[in-house]
């Protein structure tokens, strides 16, 4: 067999043209032939050639190159790259800082004001990765503009909880503060300090890093909640919102944050929420299940995850192995990985949003273990369809096998609010996100969506009951509608 390098230069050489992949040898393939079909994904299927991301794997998709799902795909070859030591794609990632956004001096009055704090932080963590392997002085110029037009203006800040950021200038119509806005501002200022060595970068990553403990962290465990409501009298923590993103964010931020000040608790956080992720937040195999939330990506989560691995935490090592074996059952024919890697592969198109977990899973295990024989199971093609229609909240469903997989319509009332709760055999999922079916970040309503996936070790009775999602500024009302759903004996 050929050493992984060599067979990343043969990627590199050919990108302009996809690989072929020929048939699996009889012990199966590797890990970093995996690793390498996922590198091509994103190069052929997604990048555009020309500096942008396709929002999908299908060529009438918008091609961008800004905000949190196109950072995504940045982030994934970003680790690709750093984690064999290799510049070869250097002139992709120059493109990318060409085309990526240039932001002005920040907003001083909310009046007038529209950007998002979010937007340009996710940003500034995608220029920065840019910038520590190019050294491109345009990225590192256009991360800190980024990372400014957030921490320069006084319009996020406010309300009864001000160390924390709002999403809207001012509040706006949600009064809601995301930790996407305040872990990527953690992350970026880390990069930047470490770019600058500029102490100012250091001392807001740790004053940002301990105000998010102290208002999106679970109080019963040691995972954090996506949003907090700040309605200018009292902070109330939306409960439960376990993205991956953000806990993904965090992990990272605490790894680094004890590298960069020599203080362990700051890693002793960070493995005490990778623990808890692997333990609360996996189906019934012990694979993660992200919850249906097309504004969430994986991506992030996969990187904390390496970069524990990386420091010897052998459960995270473990974690990344697992889930990315488990993964190949959900890709697509051209290499696209659904958002649930337990799932069947999608049937429709898979936007950045999903894509980007699986395909960095793939990335992280070539890295850490490139050798590894990878089993090819493909346990969804023996599935059995079933077309149910279920629109009723409360409503429920019961069936006998080892996995489910439901489907609808992505943005069936497009764009953002109905979501609803889901309880399996009497227990609510603990990321109660649930399936928020009509958040699609995309822009339009895809059919055919897998909005749900569960997987247990062998055959059994089983029992979903869906609630009523409780309203709330940020997430809306309550919505279901199923048209069936797929079942795995």
């Amino acid at each position: 067999m050929a050493h992984p390098a060599c067979l990343l230069v043969i990627l590199l050489q050919c990108i302009q043209a996809p690989i072929p992949v020929g048939p699996s040898t009889p012990s199966g393939p590797t890990f970093t032939g995996t690793g390498n079909r996922a590198a091509s994904t994103l190069l052929h299927t997604y990048y555009t050639g020309h500096g942008k991301w396709r929002a999908c794997d299908v060529r009438r998709c918008d091609a961008a190159n800004v905000d949190w799902g196109d950072d995504s795909l940045t982030y994934a070859l970003v680790l690709r790259e750093s984690a064999t030591n290799n510049s070869k794609l250097r002139g992709v990632l120059n493109a990318l800082t060409r085309t990526a956004a240039t932001y002005r001096a920040p907003c001083r009055q909310i009046s007038g004001c529209t950007l998002l704090s979010d937007m340009p932080e996710w940003d500034a963590v995608a220029l920065a990765d840019e910038y520590q392997l190019t050294k491109n002085y345009a990225a590192l110029a256009k991360s800190e503009a980024a990372f400014g037009a957030v921490a320069g203006s006084p319009v996020y800040s406010g309300g009864a909880c001000p160390a924390i950021l709002y999403q809207k200038p001012g509040g706006g119509d949600t009064h809601a503060k995301t930790l996407e806005s305040q872990a990527n501002a953690v992350k970026a200022a880390l990069l930047l300090y470490s770019a600058t060595h500029s102490s100012s970068y250091l001392a807001y990553a740790i004053a940002a890093y301990d105000a998010a403990r102290s208002y999106f962290l679970d109080p019963r465990t040691a995972l954090y909640t996506v949003y907090v409501i700040d309605d200018g009298h009292v902070c109330r923590q939306v409960p439960h919102r376990f993205f991956a993103s953000v806990n993904g964010l965090m992990i990272w931020n605490g790894v680094e944050l004890s590298q960069d000040t020599g203080q362990i608790s700051y890693l002793q956080q960070a493995i005490e929420t990778a623990t808890t992720v692997d333990s609360n937040l996996s189906d019934g195999r012990g694979i993660y299940a992200d919850m249906q939330a097309e504004n969430d990506v994986e991506e992030p989560l996969i990187e904390g995850m390496f970069a524990l691995a990386l420091r010897g935490q052998g459960f995270a090592r473990s974690w990344l192995l697992r889930n990315a074996a488990a993964a190949l059952s959900a890709r697509t024919r051209n290499g696209s990985f659904g958002r649930f890697v337990d799932g069947p592969p999608p049937a429709t198109e898979v936007t950045a949003w999903q894509t980007n977990g699986g395909l960095a899973l793939e990335i992280a295990a070539a890295a850490l273990a490139p050798g590894q024989s990878v089993k090819l199971a493909r346990p969804w093609s023996n599935a059995k369809l079933v077309q149910r229609q279920i629109t009723k909240l409360p409503s429920a469903l019961s069936f006998r096998g080892s996995g489910i997989a439901l489907l609808g319509t992505l943005g069936e009332q497009c764009c953002t609010s109905g979501h609803a709760r889901v309880s399996i055999d009497g227990h609510q999922t603990v990321d109660e996100t649930g399936i928020w079916q009509n958040k699609d970040a995309i822009g339009y309503p895809i059919p055919d969506t897998i909005l749900f996936t569960w997987r247990w070790p062998s055959v059994g009775r089983h029992r979903l009951r869906f609630l009523p999602g409780i309203e709330n500024s940020k997430e809306g009302g309550a919505f279901l509608h199923l048209v069936g759903y797929e079942l795995l004996r």
